[in-house]
């Protein structure tokens, strides 16, 4: 069974797959602290773990430990995550998130939050993971090729990746483009019937859907990967690596700006079960525009993206 050294100073990733980064020894000793004590954590709390990857820019030694600065009006305090890809024998459903917090309650104690790296999750089953890599999805094969591998239980190997193809790369963005991207159309138009019916609460709910949808698209196109949380602020922080102008469409640079997107993130949940959730026709006026502005920043940086593997293809 391979994983983690104990000794700080020289933590030592031992897998056996070919462009998994073995070392982490670039990182400072308390970032290597860190993820030692988060694949501890892991492997208490989720016990059919197989595999612990971290990827992104803590795995390319591209990472920001802080940066301040004014983003189309907004003052961003940014830090690069801790990117942990989790690979379960079965993904883990429901408990997901409840295990998440779990995890993140146990590697905060004694730390302070506003300052400190904060780990992001995805769970995987093996099996998926190994067809995601045979069928070459850029997500995943690039996970393979930079990742480093915090934890490996010797039960299963992962599946070769294929040459990336950058006209399958164009087709699978392009299909997901067209479902994610009309999906949220959708919404809108339905949050608009829903206003002129008199019914401000399902139209912030619709409103919130179609936020969501327009967000996911991003990710989906750019690196082919869907994240499935609910969570607006969580998925603004996922497509800001890829985009700063989806901040056009929500600044948060006021109370009022602040107020209107807390409203659409609550709507998922309060406009349909909290019968004293207030929103006004004058709320979803207000709203109606920010989502249109996201719809047009979407549409275009998608297709440029599509255009751009497009061109790949061809060379």
């Amino acid at each position: 069974m391979k994983e983690f050294e104990s000794q700080e100073h020289d933590l030592i990733f031992l897998a056996n797959f070919v462009n998994m980064k073995k070392s982490l020894n670039y990182l400072p000793a308390e970032k290597r602290r860190d993820l030692r004590q988060l694949v501890g954590i892991i492997r208490e709390e989720i016990k059919d773990v197989v595999m612990v990857v971290l990827y992104g820019s803590y795995a390319r030694g591209t990472y920001v430990d802080y940066d301040q600065r004014i983003e189309y009006g907004v003052k961003t305090y940014f830090m690069s995550d801790y990117d942990i890809m989790i690979v379960t024998e079965r993904r883990m459903g429901v408990t997901e998130h409840t295990i998440y917090a779990k995890i993140l309650r146990r590697f905060f104690e004694n730390k302070a939050w506003e300052i400190h790296t904060h780990p992001q999750f995805i769970n995987e089953s093996i099996s998926e993971l190994n067809k995601a890599l045979d069928k070459s999805r850029y997500f995943y094969t690039d996970i393979k090729k930079d990742g480093v591998m915090l934890y490996d239980s010797g039960k299963y190997k992962l599946a070769r990746r294929r040459k990336l193809n950058y006209s399958e790369i164009a087709e699978m963005a392009q299909e997901y483009f067209d479902s994610t991207f009309s999906r949220a159309c959708q919404f809108l138009e339905t949050a608009r019937f829903t206003l002129s019916q008199g019914w401000p609460n399902m139209s912030a709910f619709n409103l919130h859907q179609a936020t969501e949808n327009f967000l996911r698209t991003i990710p989906l196109v750019f690196i082919l990967y869907g994240y499935k949380e609910h969570d607006l602020a969580y998925l603004m922080n996922q497509c800001k690596k890829h985009t700063l102008e989806i901040y056009r469409a929500f600044p948060q640079d006021t109370d009022e700006e602040q107020r209107l997107f807390k409203l659409l993130q609550d709507a998922y949940v309060q406009a349909r079960y909290n019968k004293n959730f207030i929103v006004t026709k004058a709320d979803i006026d207000a709203l109606i525009p920010k989502i249109e502005l996201l719809r047009d920043i979407v549409e275009k940086i998608c297709k440029e993206r599509i255009s751009y593997y497009e061109q790949q293809s061809k060379k």
